[in-house]
């Protein structure tokens, strides 16, 4: 079956068999192995994509669900050159990292928060975590790092004005 998405925001066809999940079209078609398989019924958060714009869980998800959707991994979370993105650094400056497994469905799920929520309070970064479990850090760094990360671009958007018409007079 052909199942033509947009992925990371470039446009993807695949031939891949009807009753794979979209967690296994990344992984095993497309090589895409940052998603990663924890639990495979949907309670650990390992595998979250962002689909059309909102947060799910990819072993959960029927490839073909993906059809004509718009899909964004951890891969898709980098910046343009390449490079890891804010929160990414965050994750590491912070030690919101361990043995790897939840972290890029962290990360997602961060990615996910923030978007809808620029400014979140640390109960919401918490409650926006409820679906991912991490085993080795705790999760006390890993709200560290998504809340610096929110104040950092909060700080960086409040700028942008002031520079913008600071350039004009120049």
């Amino acid at each position: 079956m052909q199942i033509a998405f947009t992925l990371n925001g470039k446009p993807t066809t695949v031939d891949a068999p009807p009753y794979i999940t979209l967690l296994e079209l990344l992984r095993d078609y497309l090589d895409l192995t940052g998603t990663k398989e924890g639990c495979s019924i949907g309670e650990c958060g390992a595998c979250a994509v962002i689909m059309d714009g909102e947060l799910v869980n990819s072993c959960l998800v029927l490839a073909p669900q993906a059809h004509g959707s718009s899909v964004v991994t951890i891969e898709g979370l980098c910046n343009a050159d390449g490079s890891l993105s804010d929160l990414q650094e965050n994750f590491i400056a912070y030690g919101a990292v361990q043995c790897g497994i939840c972290i890029p469905g962290m990360i997602v799920a961060a990615e996910a928060l923030l978007a809808k929520h620029p400014n979140p309070s640390r109960e919401l970064i918490r409650w926006a975590l409820i679906g991912n479990l991490c085993r080795c850090t705790g999760y006390q760094q890993i709200v560290d790092a998504i809340e610096a990360t929110a104040q950092a671009r909060q700080r960086s958007a409040s700028l942008q004005p002031k520079l913008t018409e600071h350039a004009r007079t120049i």
